[in-house]
């Protein structure tokens, strides 16, 4: 399955599309700095399976710190049956980037 920039993500942000936002990072780094998303820490993903069942026909758009943990939970969701699953490429780190070049 194909995965997303950090560009695709704000086009899709800024035309307010459908889709699911999921943070897998850790709460501290949610505090320091966060897109919004749904925040269920990687090692915790598999305890909200059942919760997340009803975006399994839509769109799901993983982030982390850099792009290593949300590519586990991307093969984790998969697994699970969630048919269109991406990975923010670079993560956050790639976001910030982005935003001050």
């Amino acid at each position: 399955m194909k995965d997303i920039t950090v560009q695709e993500l704000q086009v899709k942000m800024n035309n307010k599309e459908d889709f699911f936002l999921l943070d897998v990072r850790e709460q501290m780094e949610y505090n320091l700095f966060n897109l919004e998303a749904k925040l269920i820490p990687l090692g915790e993903l598999s305890n909200h399976f059942k919760e997340l069942e009803i975006y399994k026909d839509k769109e799901v758009i993983v982030h982390c710190r850099s792009g290593k943990r949300s590519a586990v939970a991307k093969e984790l969701l998969m697994r699970q049956g969630f048919r269109n699953v991406k990975n923010l490429l670079g993560g956050v780190l790639a976001w910030i980037d982005m935003k001050n070049p």
